[in-house]
């Protein structure tokens, strides 16, 4: 495994642990830390042993945001704020990620992590989140996708209610506007990210990826798109050595054992 200076890194199994570690900045994302984060990504996505990833923060809180002492001058002058063929965190550039991220956020999530929570495919929150989308109260804007993904997630009005007015909203906000999915006790948050992450890394990996990339393709290139694209990876899923074993696994009545084949 690589070694990192701004984040840890773990496995537990097929869990793959991604740990903001910033916490004396309130983790603010600094130029190294976007680098560590889009390495660590592509580490995940790249390592064929790992079926599923947490993201999370040590610390009291997920992030404040970009530290813009030092990325704004990066962003201004077009600097890439990613290693070039690494997987883009934020999911908006080539090359994407095939496997699915649990995020799990606490105490402040402002501007970036808020896009890196859009980002990611199951959401969770600590009770006593404060969550804010502020780029227009500082003169700019959401550059990092939530532009693109609140709208989708929580719909026009919502949206526009924390994105145009950049206001704090809490967790019990973010659950009824579907930016998070559960809200959970902050001292049981990890344990239950984790338990979350490791059921998904229990599924067949491949039919996990099938169904990540077919909604994808719903939502992203629309019905008609996705409808075309359903059958084919149907087919090779039902030859493939998991399938079997899901079936053998129900009629013996115990666990299945996938190898992702």
């Amino acid at each position: 495994m690589a070694e990192y200076t701004t984040i840890t890194t773990e496995v537990r199994g097929r869990v793959f642990l991604i740990g903001l570690n910033r916490s004396d900045k309130l983790n603010s994302f600094n130029a190294a830390m976007l680098q560590d984060l889009a390495e660590a990504y592509s580490e995940y996505e790249n390592t064929a042993e790992l079926w599923c990833a947490l993201v999370f923060a040590h610390g009291d809180n997920f992030t404040s945001g970009l530290d813009l002492a030092d990325v704004g001058p990066k962003v201004a002058s077009g600097t890439a704020l990613f290693p070039d063929g690494s997987i883009d965190p934020l999911d908006l550039h080539a090359p994407r990620r095939s496997k699915p991220i649990v995020c799990a956020v606490q105490g402040w999530c402002l501007t970036i992590g808020i896009e890196l929570l859009l980002a990611c495919d199951v959401r969770l929150a600590a009770q006593g989140t404060r969550f804010a989308q502020m780029e227009v109260k500082r003169g700019i804007m959401p550059f990092g996708g939530a532009t693109l993904r609140l709208p989708q997630v929580a719909g026009w009005g919502n949206a526009m209610m924390h994105l145009l007015t950049g206001d704090e909203f809490d967790a019990d906000e973010a659950l009824r506007i579907g930016l998070v999915q559960k809200v959970i006790e902050r001292e049981s948050l990890f344990d239950d990210s984790l338990a979350l992450a490791t059921r998904i890394a229990s599924r067949a990996p491949l039919a996990v990826r099938a169904t990540l990339a077919s909604a994808r393709a719903g939502v992203e290139g629309g019905f008609e798109a996705a409808v075309s694209g359903l059958m084919g990876p149907a087919r090779e899923l039902m030859n493939s050595d998991d399938a079997r074993e899901g079936m053998q696994s129900f009629v013996e009545r115990r666990e299945a054992r996938f190898r992702g084949s």
